[in-house]
Order: structure tokens, then C-alpha cells, then sequence
């Protein structure tokens, strides 16, 4: 069994969680900003798909991607130097978001939802929540969008339209918030494509030691890129 969130925002222990399905924590609750700025302060992430009730993760292990250890392929660092992309902060958050919960190719449904595209379209105004586009030709072409916290930042979900536009996107995050000392990246779940650009899977346990200290330290307020990173 697992709680159930009712008023209060406060959540077990993460070590609570079960082991199968891995890093089921708790259900039920709300989408609020309060809640879920209370939740990724302590590693929890909502998922879940429409009609369930909300649940709450924190798995063991994590997948993380350290920003400086992002993989660029020789083949994806011709395409960063050639210019002919635009990758911006946060010009289309909406967009990003419900363009990651379009249908994908063997998926049945999303779990990016109008509720979870309400509740973090308010965090975006609240200045947490940033999107990442790949512009091409005036066109929204990939991008990712997810939560900052200090110098944390977890990462939610991405797309592409075209050949490597995520990639891009995420290339480009990588490189700004290393300038910025952002430590982590949070990836969530493993999957081979994440492996592939240098996310590793680390114990939950160091992975909240780590996070307690990033959280601390001084926002960012002012999303934009560097003019040089990939000159």
C-alpha cells in the first residue's frame, strides 16, 4: 500500500517508496504550485495518465545527466557549429509542452495531459518551469522543457520534428547551465537514448544529497543563451 495525499503538501520519505513498480511513492493530492515545487524539492515527480489518480515517483536508481559529461557525436557538433538552427529559452513553453504530448509512434496516450500542461504553464510564469526550442526556417522543429530549482534542473520530456532538433536543444541546455555550475540534470527514468548522450544511473540516495545542496543556491533569472557557445 501507499499513502494517500490529501490537504497537506508534505510527502513520505522517499525511501519509502516501493521497489515495484520502481519509486511508487504516494498518490492522490493536486497539481498545485505549491505541491509540486514541495515535491521536486525532495526528488519527487508526478506521472501519470488521464483518469488515474496522480501519483508520485521517486526511483532507485536515478538517471542523471551531469551537464559538463553530455555525449555530443561528431556528426551532432556539425550540425551545432553550421548555425543554421536557433535554439531559444523559453519563446514557447506551451507549444513545447504540447507538442511532447502529441502521439508517438507505439504509444497509446500521453501522459502530458491538459491537467499537467495547466499546472506547469503556471510554473513557467512563476519563473520554474523553462522550455528549450530548436527553431529552424521560423518553424518550431524540437525542444524539451522541464523545472529549475537553484542550480537543479529536471528535465520532463522532448521532441523533435526533424533529425537531431531535441538534440539540440539539449546540447545547448547542457552548455549553458554548465557556464551557469548547474550540477544535474535529472533524467528520471533510464532509457537508451539518454545513455547515449551521457546520462548515467546514480543511487537515489546520492542523488538527493546532491540535490539538497543545488536547490540552495542563488536562482537564475535571466534564461538566455551565450552568443559563443558552439562558435
Amino acid at each position: 500500500m501507499i499513502p494517500l495525499l490529501r490537504q497537506d503538501v508534505s510527502f513520505p520519505q522517499v525511501d519509502q517508496a516501493l521497489l515495484s513498480p520502481n519509486g511508487l511513492l504516494a498518490a492522490g493530492g493536486d497539481l498545485s504550485s505549491t505541491r509540486l515545487l514541495e515535491a521536486y524539492r525532495h526528488g519527487i515527480f508526478p506521472w501519470f495518465s488521464e483518469g488515474e489518480p496522480i501519483l508520485w515517483w521517486s526511483p532507485d536508481p536515478r538517471m542523471v545527466l551531469f551537464p559538463k559529461e553530455f555525449n555530443i557525436s561528431h556528426s551532432l557538433r556539425k550540425i551545432l557549429r553550421n548555425g543554421r538552427h536557433v535554439v531559444r529559452f523559453d519563446s514557447a513553453f506551451e507549444q513545447v509542452m504540447r507538442a511532447c504530448a502529441a502521439p508517438r509512434e507505439g504509444q497509446s496516450g500521453t501522459w502530458i495531459h491538459e491537467e499537467m500542461i495547466a499546472a506547469y504553464c503556471e510554473l513557467h510564469r512563476m519563473g520554474y518551469a523553462h522550455s528549450v526550442e530548436t527553431w529552424l526556417d521560423g518553424k518550431l522543429v524540437g525542444g524539451l522543457y522541464g523545472m529549475a530549482l537553484g542550480r537543479m534542473f529536471y528535465g520532463e520530456s522532448m521532441f523533435s520534428r526533424r533529425t537531431d532538433a531535441s538534440k539540440i536543444a539539449l546540447a545547448h541546455l547542457a552548455a549553458q547551465l554548465t557556464r551557469w555550475n548547474f550540477g544535474m540534470i535529472d533524467c528520471q527514468m533510464n532509457t537508451p537514448h539518454l545513455a547515449s548522450l551521457g546520462a548515467r544511473e546514480i543511487p537515489r540516495k546520492e542523488f538527493i544529497a546532491r540535490l539538497q545542496d543545488l536547490i540552495n543556491y542563488t536562482p537564475v533569472t535571466d534564461w538566455r543563451f551565450d552568443d559563443d557557445l558552439y562558435t
